[in-house]
Formats: C-alpha cells, sequence, structure tokens
C-alpha cells in the first residue's frame, strides 16, 4: 500500500497535469474582433491630439538670447545684416552652417559647444563660490604643506625629489 505522501504527490501531479485541460479557453482577439473593446482596453499607440507626444526640450529661445546670438554669428561672418531677435530662417541656417563647419551636430536650436564658442556660454561670475570654484587657477605649490604635498605625489606614483619644485629649494 502507498505511503500517504506518496498517494498525495501522485494526486497532486495527476492535478497539475489535467489542470491545463479544464482550463477556460482564452480567446485571441483578431483586428476585426477589436470593435467590442472598451476604450480603456485599446493601445494608446497612434493616438493623435491634444493627449498626443509631449514635447521635450527648450521650444523656443528668449529674444534677448536670440540678439546675442546674431550678433555673435554676425561677428563670426555667419549671418549678414542687423540682429532683430527673431529666431527665423536665417538665424536658424546660419547657426546650422556654423555647428556643422566646427564637425558638430546641426540640430534646430544651437549646441551648447557652438554658444561657448561664440563666447555666449554660462555666466559664472555671480556664483555663490566663485573664488573657491574649480574653474579659478590652482595655488602655486609652494603654498602646499609639504607632507600634503608628499601624500599626492605618493598617491600619483610620481617622486617628489625629482620634481621641478624640489630642484629649486
Amino acid at each position: 500500500m502507498l505511503s500517504f505522501r506518496a498517494s498525495l504527490g501522485l494526486l497532486l501531479s495527476s492535478a497539475l497535469v489535467a489542470a491545463p485541460s479544464v482550463a477556460s479557453p482564452t480567446r485571441k482577439v483578431t483586428p476585426h474582433a477589436h470593435s467590442h473593446l472598451s476604450t480603456a482596453s485599446r493601445s494608446h499607440k497612434g493616438r493623435s491630439g491634444s493627449r498626443g507626444r509631449k514635447l521635450r526640450g527648450q521650444q523656443v529661445i528668449d529674444s534677448a538670447r536670440v540678439t546675442k546670438i546674431q550678433q555673435a554669428l554676425i561677428r563670426e561672418h555667419y549671418l549678414s545684416g542687423d540682429a532683430n531677435g527673431q529666431w527665423n530662417a536665417t538665424t536658424e541656417q546660419a547657426m546650422q552652417k556654423y555647428q556643422a563647419d566646427q564637425g558638430w551636430q546641426t540640430k534646430l536650436m544651437p549646441d551648447s559647444r557652438a554658444l561657448k564658442k561664440l563666447g555666449l556660454g554660462a555666466d559664472y561670475s555671480a556664483a555663490i563660490n566663485v573664488k573657491s570654484a574649480s574653474f579659478n587657477d590652482p595655488p602655486p605649490i609652494s603654498t602646499i604643506p609639504a607632507a600634503q604635498a608628499a601624500g599626492f605625489a605618493a598617491a600619483a606614483g610620481t617622486d617628489r625629489a625629482s620634481s621641478p619644485a624640489n630642484k629649486a629649494n
């Protein structure tokens, strides 16, 4: 006679084998049967209108900024005439030409590298930590304590004794 555990195992395994045959059949939705589905269960792909894709990134350039860009493009001989503060087709083409000549992308909005090269990069002069910011020159090596400088040299794997600063001492 089978033990209780063996009987239970046999019963469970037969139930698992028989389960798919008694399960309710799934219904495949064909393209023709799509019309009876509620709007909540339909896919939102392809839907157009006011709830379409959300626009990302900058969409419009401020008039004062456009004037500065135009002045820089005029100075670099990519644009002629006067700066009028309107991002129009002429300004757009001049910016794209400038960026292409630099070997950069030619998107509709100006590239940050192009703006920096035109002298229109971010202005950090009013930043809170301007005096100690990383864009200042580093302090002279003579102002660094010897023990600290030795630690830097050891970490970098350089020979402090052969450095020009020590040869001068």
